[in-house]
């Protein structure tokens, strides 16, 4: 790697996962957390990536990438994570190394870039995407906790469905922030994605620790969602 990779290259890593069979459908991958997020969801389950008063010391990204580079053959995708990845500067350049490995890239973002995410298509870097969709449209900042256009993350879901690459949105089902109705509202939003994921909350360490009395939908009301939902959606999946 050159000088002017390494300085185009700033991105801030938290953690390295060496081995994940989960991250990327179907995959052996790496799993790269990148630090510091727009939002604050107060469920979010990886504060540490998201609240700078947790913040340790990032790992050296040329490390990082060295220990990628040894990694063809054991394993086939990156996955890049956070926090939010698109917040970093030298995101593009990041995975633009990976594909030069031959890597195959896994974006998990909350959608609130879309000019990144066009560029980051554009330039060929990606061969996944995995959207949270965190509540309707409308109900954005009531769920993040922060002032922004709620219309960046309706451009990205309309980027993502175009894209023509492997995708898929979903939906973390807190009680105390969403209703039924309101994860119905986003199947709509989301109309004729092949994969949508609803994940059931799981209390655990969160950016809000009142959120550990926090609770998820019951399993009749995701049964109840199953029907209407799978109208709308190529395949269901819940976890």
């Amino acid at each position: 790697m050159t000088s002017k990779d390494t300085q185009e290259i700033r991105i801030q890593i938290a953690h390295l996962q060496r081995t994940s069979l989960i991250d990327y459908p179907g995959e052996i991958s790496s799993v790269v957390f990148t630090q510091g997020c727009n939002f604050r969801c107060p469920y979010c389950h990886n504060p540490e990536l998201v609240d700078p008063s947790r913040f340790t010391e990032p790992l050296d990204q040329n490390e990082v990438l060295s220990f990628l580079s040894t990694r063809k053959g054991k394993c086939d995708a990156v996955v890049i994570t956070g926090g939010e990845p698109c917040i970093q500067p030298g995101l593009i350049p990041f995975m633009r190394r990976l594909k030069e490995m031959k890597y195959l890239v896994k974006l998990d973002t909350n959608g609130s870039f879309p000019d990144v995410l066009s560029e980051i298509l554009e330039s060929d870097l990606i061969d996944f995407i995995a959207m949270d969709v965190k509540a309707p449209v409308s109900r954005y900042p009531h769920v993040t906790r922060c002032i922004f256009d709620p219309g960046t993350v309706a451009r990205s879901i309309r980027i993502i469905m175009r894209s023509g690459r492997a995708f898929e949105f979903r939906t973390t089902l807190v009680r105390e922030l969403l209703s039924p109705e309101d994860v119905l509202k986003i199947g709509r939003e989301i109309e004729g994605a092949p994969r949508y994921v609803l994940q059931r909350f799981v209390a655990s360490k969160h950016v809000d620790g009142r959120f550990l009395k926090a609770s998820s939908f019951s399993d009749e009301e995701i049964a109840n969602l199953k029907g209407p939902l799978q109208e709308m959606v190529g395949k269901l999946i819940v976890r």
